[in-house]
C-alpha cells in the first residue's frame, strides 16, 4: 500500500532513505534548505521543496501534519533536529523517525516525543566491526542492549546436511533461526524445524547477543 513520507534533511541519510522509498513506490516530499540538493532530488522524489524547516509556518504551509510519516534526517545540527521534531509533534505528526547524532540527543528526541530514534553511524559502525572480527558474520544488526539479528554463514561440517532439530538449535544455542538464506536467491523464510542445513547456507537468528557470539564461536 502506498505511504506518504516527508523526509527534512537531504544529506547522505535523508537522500538514501528518498531514493528507497521512491523505488518502493511511496510518495516522498523531501525537504532542505540547500536549494543545490533540492535541485539534486527534484527528479527524484515527489515533490522536492527549498524550505526552513526550523519556520513553523513553512512546515505548516507544507502540510507536514498530513503525511503519515515524517524523518527528520538533519545532518550536525542538533538543536535544529530537535526543534524540528517537537513541531512536527506538536502539529500532530503520527510517526516520527529522528536521527540522533549521539545518545545525549536521543535521549532528548526520545523525550519530546519521537517515535524511533535512528543512529546511522553508530549501528554501522557495529555492523562493521563484527564483519571485520568474525569471517562468519555477513550482516549484523543490534536491536536493543541485550538483543540482536544476525546473518552467520554454516561453514563447520558439524552443522551440515542437519535439519534444525537435529540441530537442537533453539535448545542449544537459545536463538531463533528466522530464515536460512541458500545461494544468490533463494530465502526460507521461519524455516520449519525438520529444514535441512547445507554448507554455504546462511542463518538470520535472532536471540541474545551473547547467544549469538556464542553461535558465531561454534563456527569458528
Amino acid at each position: 500500500m502506498k505511504q506518504t513520507f516527508a523526509i527534512i534533511g537531504l544529506g547522505r541519510f535523508g537522500g538514501s532513505i528518498c531514493r528507497t522509498l521512491i523505488e518502493a513506490g511511496h510518495e516522498v516530499l523531501a525537504i532542505d534548505n540547500n536549494e543545490e540538493r533540492v535541485n539534486e532530488y527534484m527528479n527524484i522524489a515527489t515533490h522536492a521543496v527549498v524550505a526552513n524547516a526550523q519556520d513553523e509556518m513553512a512546515l505548516r504551509s507544507l502540510g507536514i501534519r498530513n503525511f503519515e510519516h515524517v524523518i527528520v534526517a538533519i545532518g550536525e545540527d542538533i538543536q535544529a533536529s530537535i526543534l524540528v521534531t517537537l513541531m512536527a509533534k506538536e502539529m500532530g505528526v503520527k510517526n516520527i523517525t529522528a536521527k540522533a547524532q549521539n545518545e545525549y540527543h536521543a535521549r532528548v528526541l526520545e523525550k519530546i516525543g519521537a517515535d524511533r530514534i535512528v543512529h546511522p553511524e553508530r549501528d554501522m559502525g557495529v555492523r562493521i566491526a563484527h564483519n571485520l572480527i568474525s569471517k562468519n558474520i555477513l550482516d549484523y544488526l543490534e536491536l536493543s542492549e541485550e538483543y540482536s539479528l544476525a546473518e552467520i554463514q554454516v561453514s563447520k561440517s558439524q552443522f551440515f546436511n542437519k535439519s534444525l532439530l537435529d540441530l537442537n538449535f533453539r535448545r542449544r544455542f537459545d536463538l531463533t533461526v528466522v530464515a536460512i538464506r541458500r545461494g544468490p536467491k533463494q530465502m526460507i523464510i521461519s524455516p520449519a524445524a525438520d529444514e535441512v542445513v547445507l554448507e554455504n547456507d546462511t542463518l538470520l537468528v535472532i536471540g541474545t547477543t551473547d547467544n549469538v557470539d556464542f553461535l558465531d564461536e561454534k563456527m569458528s
